[in-house]
């Protein structure tokens, strides 16, 4: 598979331009920051990459691809960069819950954003696990040319665990 971005390291400034527009759409569609504002925008993509918090985007194509996904992203979907980016996102959720997830991203797509977002999510292993409180936002560019779609969430919990809680 062909993918639009190498992995993020030092050597390509963790994928600095991407990290940009995650930062920079967030902000401009939610009015808060996604990382301390203090950092340089080097800083803020490296820290944007190992962030405890799970990070994807998908491209704007009519079957979206995953663009981006941090190390977090990556470990709660049980696959490695490789593997992640360029899978069509339609993948992350079960194959009854994509119809759900469409119309969230439909929702998102005319309002820009939406927040405390919650669902059910499948790993590479079938391990579903449902987020909660998540922020999906669209991706623009400083032409305010619509790029893909981001998330954002850090609850996230087995269902099989959760249900026998």
């Amino acid at each position: 598979m062909i993918h639009m971005f190498p992995e993020p390291a030092a050597d390509n400034d963790y994928l600095l331009a991407h990290a940009e527009l995650l930062r920079c759409s967030y902000r401009r569609w939610t009015g808060g920051e996604l990382l301390d504002t203090g950092l340089s925008p080097r800083d803020a993509a490296r820290a944007l990459y190992h962030a405890p918090l799970v990070v994807l985007s998908h491209d704007s194509t009519s079957g979206p691809r995953f663009t981006y996904a941090n190390l977090a992203a990556q470990a709660c979907f049980e696959m490695p960069w490789q593997e992640i980016v360029g899978l069509p996102s339609s993948l992350s959720a079960e194959p009854l819950a994509r119809e759900a997830r469409a119309r969230l991203l439909e929702t998102v797509a005319a309002q820009g954003f939406i927040d405390h977002y919650s669902g059910v999510r499948i790993a590479k292993s079938g391990r579903r696990f449902m987020i909660r409180n998540a922020t999906v936002w669209n991706l623009t560019d400083s032409d305010d040319k619509f790029q893909g779609q981001a998330a954002m969430f850090s609850e996230y919990r087995d269902v099989e665990a959760s249900a026998s809680s």
